[in-house]
């Protein structure tokens, strides 16, 4: 390295210099521009003096300017195993680990220090980031508050306390970030936070205002671009993503502007849309493969086939994402022996994959393979269950939803085709009507995970998606309603949730019978399971359906296609969300 350059060209006895030495040259390095080479003196310092926790904290602060978060972690654990008592190592180490959102090691690492940290606010900051992040917010809340107690102008705090503020419903959201914003005012993050608490209180045109600002003054931030797009979407514009347009002509060489843009187009639907901004971004940017990919994805969902094909076949594949796009191309080539190859291969590389078990279904069911009867037609893996309690928690939850549905939109990036969805998690927001469902639907959950078959060995290449954490704990995930309304054409396409193993709906307010629906169709509204995605081109009926049931929680594998068939008459009110395990299975 050349910083080693004056140490001579014999060999030094590296014991001889000193923890302070190895910490200035480490300094010269960073100061000259180079992190890395900054982090490598600093590693050679540590394994001269391995006992020396003040050096192993100084390299892990060197990881982490150099965002090297895994080194951090291990030099950060060092000096807190060397100095267990001393609470700003402890504090580094639980920082470093949020990083990478391990929130609950980082909580564990925390725990020790609840009583000498109260009085501290950092460790208020850091622990409530943790909280956070880790799903307890109600936590999370409390040791921001606390934090702003200590140092009412704690910036993050604030910043962090506003957030909360929103994600949980609470009414003085925007006033929060007003507050936060009178400490940082240049903090854009800031800017937009307020403008998206503004939207869900109803203020829709000064978040607008704020929206638009951001754009012009950075026409390169992708999170202030898709909230404008979002606006614009809610306030009908047909053209809801042409300021990405705009972006890109004040800042022509982000290539990331264009790739966004196709993102939400095609997360409505408007796949060819996305095909040609692919198409020209690839023009514009042909040493970036990455928009050849998107042409042959939004291409091929298009229906443009050849055309999809010609792309891929200048494609390398390099990971299990771009394997799931190309199988679900070939399946709609009606090539499913070759999807079914790359399916195996993705499955035996990531057997967690729900996209790939997705696929993988459909080319059973199209090959009649009696796999599909272990995946998805074991008795109990799909089950309609009336709610716990729900005579007593659905009317007051349902009088919440409406009020919140008022002031909703149709989300990007989303299955839901018109209607309004919740912002935020549902079941993270403070009413009690809301804490009263969540604990129904809990109960309700335990039953149908009791009730499950045992994990077995009938397929001995892999583990079923479900039933391998049958014997773990679970949690719910990403809550949210949706409410449809019958004649405007609201629905949900066939979709899946690939961040959960099993998925829901549970019925709040359904259509009038399908007796009643002005098409005929006697099972409007039904919720459909296994029907395949219409982009697939795949006329595989639906392997059950179940009717819009007040009172009743639909629970199925998410590996399972689900959408729900049109009505015409009535409202369609719901509550849905993801199951996750706690811990992989031992």
């Amino acid at each position: 390295m050349p910083f080693q350059a004056g140490l001579g060209t014999g060999k030094l006895a590296v014991s001889k210099v000193s923890a302070s030495e190895w910490r200035a040259r480490s300094h010269a390095a960073e100061q000259a521009g180079d992190l890395n080479g900054a982090l490598e003196i600093l590693e050679e310092g540590v394994a001269a003096w391995p006992d020396d926790a003040a050096l192993a904290n100084s390299a892990g602060n060197a990881a982490m300017r150099s965002r090297n978060f895994d080194s951090a972690i291990q030099f950060f654990g060092t000096a807190a195993k060397l100095q267990p008592r001393l609470l700003e190592f402890s504090l580094n180490l639980a920082i470093s680990l949020s990083r990478i959102a391990r929130y609950r090691d980082a909580l564990a690492v925390l725990a020790p220090f609840t009583k000498e940290g109260f009085s501290v606010a950092r460790y208020c900051s850091v622990r409530a980031l943790a909280e956070r992040g880790a799903g307890n917010l109600a936590e999370a809340g409390a040791w921001f508050e606390q934090c702003l107690t200590l140092d009412p102008k704690h910036a993050r705090a604030l910043h962090g306390r506003a957030r909360l503020a929103m994600q949980r419903g609470e009414r003085d959201a925007v006033s929060r970030y007003q507050q936060a914003l009178q400490v940082t005012a240049g903090d854009a993050e800031l800017w937009l936070g307020q403008a998206q608490a503004m939207a869900i209180a109803g203020d829709t045109a000064e978040a607008r205002k704020i929206a638009e600002l951001l754009m012009q003054q950075a026409p390169q931030w992708l999170d202030g671009l898709q909230f404008l797009a979002q606006l614009r979407l809610a306030a009908g514009e047909a053209d809801f993503t042409s300021h990405y347009t705009i972006a890109m002509q004040r800042r022509p060489q982000d290539h990331n502007i264009p790739a966004a843009q196709c993102a939400v187009l095609a997360g409505l639907d408007f796949n060819r849309e996305a095909a040609e901004f692919a198409r020209s971004a690839r023009e514009k940017f042909p040493h970036l493969e990455r928009f050849a990919l998107l042409e042959a994805v939004y291409a091929s969902a298009a229906g443009e086939n050849e055309r999809a094909q010609s792309v891929w076949n200048t494609i390398s594949l390099k990971n299990n994402d771009e394997r799931i796009h190309l199988a679900r191309h070939q399946l709609r080539r009606g090539e499913t022996d070759k999807a079914a190859i790359l399916l195996d291969l993705v499955l035996q590389e990531d057997p967690t994959s729900i996209s790939a078990w997705a696929l993988i279904s459909v080319v059973w069911r199209l090959a009649g393979d009696p796999r599909e009867k272990w995946l998805h037609e074991q008795q109990g893996l799909v089950a309609f269950l009336p709610l716990q309690d729900a005579e007593n928690v659905l009317p007051p939850a349902i009088a919440q939803l409406h009020r919140l549905h008022d002031t909703s939109a149709q989300p990007l990036g989303q299955s839901l085709r018109g209607g309004t969805q919740t912002a935020a998690l549902l079941f993270d927001r403070t009413e009690p009507e809301f804490a009263a469902l969540r604990d129904a639907i809990g109960a309700t959950i335990q039953d149908y995970q009791k009730a499950l078959p045992q994990s077995d060995a009938t397929n001995p290449r892999i583990c079923h998606p479900v039933l391998r954490y049958r014997d773990v704990p679970w949690h719910m995930a990403g809550s949210w309603s949706v409410r449809l309304s019958g004649g405007a054409g609201d629905r949900h396409a066939s979709h899946i949730h690939p961040l959960g193993i099993v998925s829901s709906a549970l019925y709040c307010e359904s259509p009038p019978d399908a007796a009643a629906d002005l098409n005929g169709d006697p099972q409007a509204g039904w919720l459909e399971l296994g029907r395949p995605p219409p982009d697939l081109g795949i006329d595989l009926q639906p392997i059950t359906a179940f009717p819009p049931r007040p009172g009743h929680l639909a629970l199925f594998p998410s590996t399972l296609y689900h959408g729900t068939r049109p009505f015409t008459q009535g409202r369609r009110l719901t509550v849905a969300f993801d199951v996750r395990p706690e811990k992989e299975p031992s």
